[in-house]
């Protein structure tokens, strides 16, 4: 196993990664009137995943680690629920939500678990 150097190291963070470029990418698709709307929130939310996932990486106790993480694990629930109204609106594909579900639940278990070590 490889040690870990910095937040970049971390598989959950890379993942989170992969997550806003997908993010960015599906909502380019979105109808214009929704850019200052769920196009906007759902890249806001993306963008909180990995930043809180590396901001709680830096800090120097793991009760910070560990509040940081829930606050990105609250916003992966965000993105999976305007994901969800996305898909519900029609302005994503079904393969484009099934992909994009299953990157969300495996971050989704990646953070849980790491909570549960830390804890």
């Amino acid at each position: 196993m490889s040690e870990i150097k910095t937040y970049r190291d971390l598989l959950i963070w890379q993942k989170s990664m992969a997550l806003v470029s997908e993010v960015y990418k599906l909502t380019k698709s979105f109808p214009n009137e929704e850019m200052f709307g769920l196009s906007a929130q759902l890249r806001k939310a993306s963008v909180s995943v990995p930043s809180n996932i590396a901001e709680g990486y830096g800090r120097n106790s793991t009760k910070d680690y560990v509040r940081f993480l829930h606050i990105a694990i609250g916003s992966l629930y965000e993105i999976q629920t305007q994901i969800e109204i996305a898909f519900e609106l029609k302005y994503l594909p079904s393969e484009d939500f099934t992909r994009l579900d299953k990157l969300m639940k495996e971050i989704e278990r990646m953070i849980s678990s790491l909570l549960r070590k830390l804890k």
